[in-house]
Parts: structure tokens; C-alpha cells; sequence
């Protein structure tokens, strides 16, 4: 599958190991040219400085929300692709929500690119967890992942399952409005309540 990999952060670095080891043909492009194109090395992926949608199969954005729609639109034309969105709606402080309630990031991203097929997932595991993973404590690690289209998120489910972590369909796109609040308590029981970020969220019973 040819993925394309936006952001270089510690999500964007953990996921760039497992999609590479998953065998999948990688791009990585960043606006931090340099160290895209170090991870890319690193990694055995291929590095652009800019990358066009119509080259492949799906797009994950690895931002920070706030500049999650720009980096988007600057790869081109998303119809029909399949864009993984692992972002949450953080404040500059991480506690807490900036939007919610009636809408979520992924339905934001969604409105901005209503021809691309918009999946959340991995938005609920902290990016130590997703760099060292997909174990945590003698379990494998869910990913819940949400979306409207089914063959987008079947694509999604093999994507996660090849990295090794557990797949968990959390439903439709609307249900990133429960994903992205349990992100942000993951990061409040990690940071706020000085839990670590060994930890990740898991239903008992759902397999």
C-alpha cells in the first residue's frame, strides 16, 4: 500500500517505524524538511519536500490540529483517498478540548475535504506507547478507529493490524466526538495525574 505519512513529531516518528516495518512503501513530508528526510533514512522510506495526493493510497495527517486542514490541502486533491486522521482538538496547555460536544476534528477535516474518506484512529495512544508498542504491559494495545466509509475503514484496520496493535471499530465519524475526549483523559491520567505514559485506554470484553 503507498502511504503518505504528514508530520514528523513523536506520532508521526512512532507511526513511520511501523508502517516501514509493516512493509508498506512510505513517503514522509514535513515542513521541517531536514528531519522528514532523516526519519525517511532512518526508516528505508522515501522523503519528499512536497507530495501530491494522486501518487497515493492513503494520507495520514500527524499534526497538530491546528494544522491539520492546511497540511492536508497542500498535498492536492483528497478525493477518494483515504485520509487517517490521529489528531486531537488540544489547547496549548494539552488539558482539555477545543471544540466538542456537537462536532469533533475528524468531522472538521471531514467538512474541509468532504470528497476524502476521513478515518480516526490512533488518537487514544500516547506516542511513547505507539513508538515502543504494540505491547504494553504483556497486552497488545487498542486503536479504536472511527469512519463512515467501509472499505476506508477496513483499508484502516489492516493498516493497524499490520503494525501489530489491536483494531477496534469504534463506528461511525461522529464517534471521534467520544475518541477525541478519551484522548484527552488518557493525557490527563498520563500527565495531569502523573501516571506516566505507559497506559492506554481499553474497553474489558471487546476484542
Amino acid at each position: 500500500m503507498k502511504i503518505t505519512l504528514i508530520g514528523t513529531g513523536n506520532m508521526g516518528s512512532g507511526l513511520a517505524k511501523h508502517i516501514a516495518k509493516a512493509g508498506h512503501s512510505l513517503v514522509i513530508t514535513s515542513r521541517d524538511a531536514a528531519r522528514a528526510q532523516a526519519l525517511a533514512q532512518e526508516y528505508g522510506a522515501s522523503f519528499k519536500t512536497t507530495q501530491t495526493a494522486e501518487n497515493t493510497d492513503v494520507v495520514i495527517v500527524a499534526t497538530a490540529y491546528p494544522d491539520a486542514i492546511a497540511a492536508l490541502g497542500a498535498v492536492g486533491d483528497l478525493t477518494g483517498k483515504v485520509v487517517i486522521d490521529i489528531t486531537n482538538p488540544l489547547p496549548a496547555a494539552y488539558m482539555g478540548l477545543t471544540i466538542g460536544h456537537t462536532t469533533s476534528a475528524a468531522e472538521e477535516i471531514q467538512k474541509a475535504f468532504p470528497k476524502a474518506l476521513v478515518v480516526q484512529a490512533f488518537n487514544t495512544v500516547f506516542a511513547q506507547t505507539l513508538a515502543a508498542g504494540p505491547s504494553l504491559n504483556g497486552e497488545t494495545v487498542p486503536v479504536y478507529y472511527a469512519g463512515d466509509d467501509a472499505a476506508a475503514k477496513d483499508i484502516v484496520k489492516t493498516i493497524i493490524q499490520g503494525t501489530g496493535f489491536a483494531a477496534v471499530d469504534a463506528g461511525g465519524l461522529k464517534n471521534a466526538r467520544y475518541l477525541e475526549p478519551l484522548g484527552g483523559l488518557n493525557i490527563y491520567f498520563g500527565y495531569g495525574a502523573g501516571k506516566g505514559t505507559a497506559i492506554a485506554p481499553k474497553w474489558i470484553g471487546i476484542q
